[in-house]
């Protein structure tokens, strides 16, 4: 029995920390195109004109802005899953207009990377942001403390809405 709680343990320890490599790739992955997009938001620009995307600039903004933020949620583990869903758009975007005439071998300039990507993403739309992150350590500061285990919390009006929307959100 002393051996089955030893193995849960390593377990639940390994859980907690499952979510964490993929976070740290597209996160990493994403704040570095979109930092680089923001620095340069006229070369971006430029090359969404090339590509027909319009208007070009605004546009380019928004898709600099919408990888930098998914990059910085996923790496912190807070609005994971509104981060997941910027990063299926603008890698879909990106295979559509630039990548597909390519084909798939990424060495030839085609999708792999951003069809990986977006199965990271999508994994972490469905399953949340785990155990280790922003979001957690929120939710366990607002989660109710009971005194003795037998006196009932009072609970705050906000509290409550804001465990739904970190729910949602993810």
């Amino acid at each position: 029995m002393l051996e089955s709680i030893r193995r849960n343990r390593a377990s639940g320890r390994s859980h907690a920390l499952a979510r964490v490599p993929a976070r740290a790739a597209l996160g990493s992955a994403m704040l570095y195109h979109g930092v680089q997009k923001l620095r340069d938001t006229d070369q971006a620009a430029r090359s969404f004109e090339a590509l027909g995307i319009k208007p070009a600039r605004p546009l380019a903004r928004a898709t600099a802005l919408a990888e930098t933020f998914a990059g910085a949620a996923a790496l912190l583990g807070v609005l994971t899953r509104p981060a997941a869903l910027a990063v299926l758009v603008t890698q879909g975007v990106a295979i559509a207009k630039v990548h597909r005439p390519k084909g798939f071998d990424n060495t030839k300039g085609g999708f792999e990377y951003n069809l990986t990507l977006m199965a990271i993403a999508a994994g972490l739309l469905f399953a949340g942001p785990g155990h280790v992150s922003v979001r957690e350590a929120i939710e366990r500061a607002l989660a109710p403390r009971r005194l003795a285990g037998f006196v009932k919390p009072r609970r705050r009006r906000w509290s409550r809405a804001l465990r739904i929307a970190l729910m949602l959100l993810g």
